[in-house]
């Protein structure tokens, strides 16, 4: 693995703040413990996460990704009030949830999603979903918009040329058809949406899909390169300059996205409640 270039070296600690966290909300997965997220240590400091439904196992075996694949687990259904009361102890008034995909299940897991988001909904919290592609589902899809999000993020992760390799069981155009169907004439909701860089990616073909993500009504974007969990993983290719992050950054803006995050420790959910910050002002 190449050598990380000082602007991608962290020095908040990790371990003792997992620790710290781990000992408030037992029991409750976290897409920032399970995905090996190098933001672990920063967000836990400041009492911030993302929670991960419906399990620790996905049924996909993406390439970039550090979760865990296989046979996933029954679904637990007390999850919703955990959720609530996780976020209860945290004093979190902005939540962000994702989930492993889980294709074994007729919804794709969007019922237990309604049921998470209108949990938190009821008390006081707003909620940011980070959604599969729920197998392009439309029935699916509205479960989830009619719970009441205020944002529902779906990324694209990478350019439609190395889907193949990356996420060989997804789909690009079905990824940017959900974000359009979200953004849909009949809802409010905000959406939102993350690519990867630094496999290989050409910055013309990022540039592609960033206007493939305007035009299909997308709100917000985030751009964070792409930093391998295992030597098993999709081989990283290059650690992008902050100055191309910047470059992305500006294009995106002049595109009209109302919320961008670019840069080398950019994820799709770190600071995520900046985009509610912008909205209000």
């Amino acid at each position: 693995m190449k050598r990380l270039p000082p602007w991608l070296i962290k020095t908040t600690p990790k371990q003792a703040n997992i620790r710290r966290l781990r000992a408030l909300i037992p029991n409750i997965h976290t897409v920032c413990e399970s995905a090996k997220c190098p933001n672990v240590g920063e967000c836990y400091s400041r009492g911030t996460l993302t929670f991960m439904i419906l399990g620790d196992i996905c049924t996909r075996n993406c390439a970039f990704c550090g979760v865990t694949n296989g046979t996933p687990g029954k679904v637990d259904a007390e999850e919703p009030e955990k959720i609530v009361e996780a976020a209860r102890r945290l004093a979190l008034k902005y939540v962000v949830v994702t989930s492993v995909t889980r294709d074994d299940l007729p919804d794709g897991g969007a019922g237990h999603f309604a049921r998470v988001i209108k949990a938190l909904n009821r008390a006081g919290v707003r909620v940011e979903v980070l959604i599969p592609d729920l197998g392009g589902d439309e029935r699916s899809i509205r479960t989830v918009i009619d719970a009441g999000p205020f944002v529902i993020n779906h990324n694209l992760e990478t350019v439609p040329r190395l889907y193949p390799a990356i996420r060989p069981r997804a789909q690009y155009r079905r990824s940017l058809d959900l974000l359009k169907f979200v953004k849909g004439e009949d809802n409010i909701v905000y959406t939102k949406s993350g690519i990867m860089v630094g496999l290989g990616e050409r910055e013309e073909e990022v540039i592609g899909a960033l206007g493939e993500l305007k035009e299909s009504g997308c709100d917000a974007v985030t751009i964070g390169q792409y930093l391998p969990p295992s030597r098993s993983h999709a081989s990283l290719v290059e650690y992008v300059h902050p100055s191309l992050f910047e470059r992305y950054a500006k294009t995106a803006k002049e595109m009209g996205f109302l919320y961008v995050a670019s840069g080398p420790f950019v994820r799709s959910s770190y600071q995520a409640e900046k985009l509610y910050e912008v909205q209000k002002s």
